[in-house]
């Protein structure tokens, strides 16, 4: 009897070790399925898990946040309108920014009506402008600068949305080969931008320091290993995790580092690479936008140059959208994509003006993202730009990831924008590279690339010019890879 109850339990812990077993090895393959990315990510449609959306969507959102506030500092601070009197408006504007650039996403990501491209785009505030708007606001200055220049904004996103509407006709004078050249530049102007992050921002006191150096090549050492040594969900989101990488290593270097540094004047600093936890302690939960913080002033002095200006972001988002089409699928974008593209650049422009907000663009960071990535599902990105207008309602939100340091930001910008060069060299060689294509390529990156290095070439032309073609390398790299592509005669089949 008891030799039979001793075989019963043997046989009870056998099958119990066999659940477990069974159990664990079932832990293991859900484990393995939650690290491995959904195929959906890598097609525009399709609902993916949300635990899988938010990081591809928040890692957009990293890339380009510094980016979408720096030209509202920039030019809130040239119209002096950055402290004092003024500090509250100038935080409103960053609120509004952050807001506008989530809800233009959506539009860009979903469409309404022919509003919108239906791409995997993440809009923003331009910087492109920069240049102009800093000369406007040298000419007339303060409250009434910034008011031109919202006015301005306002005429020039209608225009370029009638230009979009006429975008398929005009297709003819976009080929590949002018597209291309237009990333390429994109990208090639972008890189020194992120080597600046890379080392800590230009304007820091300690810019190249061996501490933003280190970090900066930490975040990019993280973001390869993340790319190359997983698979899956991890290797899509290397960005992200490259980021998250980075805060961590800040924190750490904040216990056994100095954090303050002295200057030449013998003036103590905070070192750039420190997170500003204070900032985030004193942001408040929530708070509504403000409509119309500074009122719309419509003067020619303004209205001119921006208007060239939305012409050149015009071409530069046909190039943006052709990349992250090229760049994540594989393909050429459609006309109808083209146009919606454009006249949510357009629309959505004017819009942010009504908000204060300066104009808003497809960006750049988030095309070499993409194609880094080839994660193009538009719910992913959506994720994103909800996490953009939360950050618009909730200041203590946006305020954690506005402390990233730039050296962080430096360390993966660099990698992103080398791939927007990638993708204009895949734009460049869907066509025959003959003779023709070659000059035009060639000649737009030459005098393109070369102004933008060099804008004091640029010191003795009339102040029209400066103001379009001083401001980046872009435009004029836009401009002679279109004129050139009219005027020189075509070889045989292209």
């Amino acid at each position: 009897m008891a030799q039979g109850t001793s075989d019963h339990t043997g046989k009870d812990s056998d099958v119990h070790a066999g659940k477990r077993c069974i159990n664990t090895n079932e832990e293991k393959k859900q484990m393995k399925k939650s690290l491995k990315i959904s195929e959906a990510a890598f097609k525009m449609e399709g609902k993916m898990p949300l635990v899988q959306a938010i990081p591809l969507g928040l890692q957009h959102v990293l890339a380009m946040f510094v980016g979408n506030l720096t030209p509202l500092l920039i030019i809130t601070g040239a119209c002096g309108l950055a402290g004092g009197e003024f500090a509250d408006l100038q935080l409103s504007l960053l609120q509004n920014a952050m807001l506008i650039a989530g809800i233009v996403t959506l539009v860009q990501l979903f469409g309404i009506g022919p509003i919108g491209g239906k791409v995997p785009i993440i809009m923003g505030t331009s910087s492109g402008f920069i240049g102009v708007f800093n000369s406007v606001a040298a000419t007339m200055g303060g409250v009434l600068a910034y008011g031109a220049i919202m006015g301005a904004s306002i005429i020039g996103g209608l225009m370029e949305t009638v230009l979009g509407f006429f975008l398929k006709p005009l297709r003819k004078f976009f080929p590949s080969v002018v597209t291309g050249t237009v990333v390429m530049s994109i990208g090639l102007s972008l890189i020194s931008v992120g080597i600046n992050s890379f080392g800590g921002g230009n304007k820091a006191e300690d810019f190249g320091s061996m501490e933003n150096l280190l970090l900066a090549v930490f975040v990019l050492a993280m973001i390869l290993f993340f790319k190359h040594g997983t698979k899956g969900f991890l290797s899509s989101s290397s960005i992200l995790f490259g980021i998250i990488c980075g805060y961590i290593a800040a924190i750490i270097m904040g216990f056994v580092l100095p954090t303050t540094g002295v200057n030449a004047d013998g003036v103590e600093y905070t070192k750039a690479w420190v997170l500003n936890w204070d900032k985030v302690a004193s942001a408040s939960w929530f708070e509504i936008p403000k409509l119309m913080p500074v009122k719309p002033v419509f003067d020619m002095r303004a209205i001119l140059p921006v208007l060239i200006m939305f012409v050149v972001t015009a071409v530069e988002t046909v190039g943006d959208i052709s990349g992250v089409m090229e760049g994540g699928l594989g393909r050429e974008a459609t006309d109808k994509e083209l146009a919606g593209g454009v006249m949510c650049d357009g629309l959505g422009s004017s819009f942010a003006a009504l908000f204060g907000v300066l104009p808003n663009t497809s960006f750049s960071q988030n095309v070499g993202l993409v194609a880094m990535t080839k994660v193009v599902n538009r719910f992913a990105l959506a994720t994103g730009a909800v996490f953009l207008i939360l950050c618009g309602l909730c200041p203590k939100l946006a305020a954690l990831v506005s402390i990233m340091p730039q050296s962080v930001l430096g360390g993966a910008a660099v990698m992103m924008f080398s791939s927007i060069v990638f993708s204009g060299i895949s734009l460049i060689t869907k066509t025959e590279l003959n003779a023709r294509n070659l000059s035009v390529v060639s000649v737009a990156l030459g005098v393109g690339y070369g102004m933008g290095a060099n804008p004091d070439i640029l010191a003795h032309a009339p102040q029209l010019v400066q103001l379009v073609f001083g401001g980046s390398g872009i435009v004029p790299a836009a401009m002679v890879a279109i004129l050139l592509n009219i005027i020189l005669p075509k070889e045989g089949k292209e």
